[in-house]
């Protein structure tokens, strides 16, 4: 491989290790750069998921202080992740790219409108699923919700079914899964949206480790190990550099950001 070439390698996954740490939408940048190398698609995708693991490890490490207190909520959701990157890699295995490609522009659009209207969807969930003032004679009083699950049934089985789905597009693909959990979790999870960003970092890691490991197991030959070490090498840095930054920016910067990202990335998937 090219000096250049590795360098330009490098370099992408440390971009795209710090937006996912921050947003999602990484793959954006490495995808196209292996693309450009001349790399076929298949196996640019396969490789850079595998590389891009170690930028997700990276990221949880940033946001390890959000995620105090959280256990509960991780072990509802991760294992919904987990089955949704095993269908997600298989499919990408099965189906022909054009599959998904129609679909998921209007995913990420949609992703966006929840993190912009999650507050208030929150407010109205939490209005509408709010327990009596006045409870009746002897009645015992349901058990509150623990930390950061949601407080309703339908919202808890809708998260998880979100978080699937998410998670079958991740295993497919990957561009945007990040948008996909924020704008999800944001409308359903009445959280701060930096602490719905460490949830983000620990599903997405998921997906990708999940993923990766399937492609291991079935399409050894489609791996190209120096590009997946490569980028591995740069996601890392670029995973604990992106939290670092993430973790400083107010709610209103965070969601402004995801919204550029997102829109950005529906212009380069409908190009």
């Amino acid at each position: 491989m090219p000096l250049l070439d590795a360098l330009a390698i490098v370099f992408a996954g440390m971009a795209a290790g710090a937006i996912n740490a921050m947003v999602g939408s990484g793959t954006l940048i490495t995808f196209p750069t292996l693309l450009f190398l001349g790399y076929p698609p298949l196996v640019a995708n396969v490789s850079n998921n595998i590389g891009l693991v170690a930028g997700g490890f990276g990221s949880i490490h940033g946001y390890r202080k959000e995620l105090e207190g959280q256990g509960a909520l991780i072990k509802r959701l991760v294992p919904a992740s987990f089955l949704g990157s095993i269908t997600g890699a298989l499919l990408l295995l099965a189906l022909p790219e054009s599959a998904f490609k129609a679909i998921v522009p209007a995913l990420i659009l949609l992703a966006l409108v929840l993190v912009i209207t999650g507050p208030r969807i929150q407010r109205w969930a939490a209005a509408n699923t709010a327990e009596p003032a006045v409870p009746a004679v002897d009645a015992v009083a349901p058990a509150p919700a623990p930390a950061g699950l949601p407080s309703g049934p339908w919202q808890a089985q809708a998260l998880v079914g979100g978080v699937f789905c998410a998670g079958v597009y991740g295993g497919y693909f990957g561009a945007a899964q990040g948008v996909l959990l924020l704008g999800i979790m944001s409308a359903l999870l009445a959280e701060p949206l930096q602490r719905i960003n460490g949830f983000k970092n620990v599903l997405g890691t998921t997906v990708n480790a999940v993923a990766a490991v399937v492609f291991v197991i079935v399409a050894w030959d489609r791996i190209d190990w120096s590009v997946a070490g490569l980028i591995a090498l740069g996601a890392l840095a670029g995973g604990v550099l992106g939290a670092r930054l993430g973790r400083r920016l107010p709610p209103n910067a965070l969601r402004g950001v995801i919204v550029v990202v997102g829109a950005l990335a529906i212009v380069n998937l409908l190009r």
